[in-house]
């Protein structure tokens, strides 16, 4: 959420912001207009309420008609307004969660991801004298995959994952997590089925419901959801609270199933489990003080490390800085880190490496109190650290070799037991 004194100061600023997100600016107009209606509304409130307490005071010592009629006109005047504020501030609130964040200067412009920058790239593509095999071949020729009882027994994007699969998956997982840890992130596992709010905290909604699994609830029951990332639940968890500037910044690193309904990518990665409705994934959040260079530095340290996983594991990728039509509603600056993956002969996202400035804390309501004792809404940021099957996808096919096994990266080999996967 954007401060409104932001948007009454720079409002062709931010329709610019909007517009550059494919969005609608006319948002702005209406927030506007219903800010100034709302505030109208709050000073005549405000006025009715004082001249009623100054009232009550001489009631106290001279019951007249006159002052008594007084009193019941201003208070009826209360009952006429009082609505008319909580509808207008319904509308208003409505309208301020469909403003995105706006992006920083230094994100490239464009409409979609032909506009997205590569800002680095690092390995060598592998030059294989074979014909390599996607994850889908390797799979079922290893017995590590099975995707046709997958979908028999969940449908669409439903997958088994099988003997090596399995366990290249943990040792993922927990080869990432003593990394973080290491690296002075605090591991949590958090909930994933969530109130709605949570949802609201990050901006996944309004405008990613549609991707949500929802669970039916009985009247009167508060309406809960399913996660599709740790991030969710790990912004909200101090919502509402307020830190020491001290204690800031806070690490994360989040363990979690992942759930997603991919409403909004129908005919893509169709085939394989590039694309899947429940995964599992390590999350990492920094909640950090307000201020901008900070942001962007430690921005880039957790891109750092997420590249550093995918050094260790030898795949090569390139680091793409997002454009604003394709980096999201609440990020105001995004990199995505895309590994080779061979099956696709071309690059596949792995990570995003998100800024969201206030944007998640002035919903989520999460402040600190700074050294001059001043309270400011934090900044915070995301970036996967890690996710199965995506990550499995470019293992697989960057491992291959020409007699169908698969090597296993070396760092990996102390936490599988065995240093290539075959069949006799």
């Amino acid at each position: 959420m954007l401060d409104i004194a932001y948007i009454r100061e720079n409002p062709d600023k931010v329709k610019k912001g909007i517009t550059n997100k494919n969005l609608n600016p006319d948002v702005v107009d209406s927030i506007l207009l219903s800010d100034a209606k709302r505030r109208d509304l709050i000073g005549q409130i405000e006025t009715i309420r004082s001249e009623r307490n100054k009232l009550n005071e001489e009631l106290k010592t001279s019951r007249t008609p006159e002052l008594i009629a007084k009193s019941s006109e201003l208070k009826q005047k209360l009952q006429d307004l009082e609505p008319q504020l909580r509808q207008v501030e319904m509308e208003y609130d409505s309208l301020m969660l469909q403003v995105p964040g706006i992006p920083l200067d230094d994100v490239p412009v464009g409409k979609d991801d032909s506009a997205n920058e590569v800002v680095r790239t690092w390995g060598e593509i592998p030059k294989l004298d074979f014909t390599p095999k996607s994850h889908i071949e390797l799979g079922e020729s290893l017995d590590l995959i099975d995707i046709e009882r997958g979908s028999k027994v969940a449908g669409f994007r439903g997958y088994f994952l099988k003997n090596e699969a399995v366990m290249l998956q943990f040792a993922l997982m927990q080869y990432t997590l003593q990394k973080f840890i290491a690296k002075g992130y605090t591991p949590v596992t958090p909930p994933v089925i969530l109130k709605r709010r949570s949802f609201t905290n990050t901006g996944h909604f309004p405008w990613g419901e549609k991707e949500t699994y929802k669970f039916e609830t009985e009247e009167g029951q508060e309406e809960t959801f399913l996660a599709g990332t740790a991030e969710v639940p790990l912004v909200s968890m101090y919502q509402d609270e307020v830190f020491l500037e001290k204690d800031l910044p806070l690490r994360m690193i989040g363990f979690s199933p992942c759930f997603r309904k991919e409403a909004g990518s129908y005919g893509k990665d169709t085939k394989g489990v590039y694309r899947v409705h429940e995964f599992v994934k390590t999350e990492q959040v920094v909640i950090c003080k307000n201020d901008l260079e900070e942001s962007k530095k430690i921005h880039e340290e957790m891109m750092a490390l997420t590249e550093e996983i995918a050094q260790d594991l030898g795949l090569p990728y390139r680091v793409l800085k997002m454009c604003t039509g394709d980096m999201g509603e609440p990020q105001a600056k995004k990199y995505d880190l895309e590994a080779w993956m061979p099956g696709r002969n071309s690059y596949g996202e792995l990570a995003s490496d998100s800024i969201m400035l206030d944007f998640q804390s002035r919903r989520a309501n999460i402040r600190y109190r700074d050294s001059k004792n001043e309270i400011k809404f934090v900044h915070m940021l995301n970036n996967t650290a890690s996710n199965s099957p995506r990550w499995l996808v470019a293992i697989l096919e960057n491992y291959q070799q020409a007699d169908g096994s698969i090597k296993i990266p070396e760092v990996l080999v102390p936490l599988m037991g065995k240093t290539e996967i075959r069949r006799a």
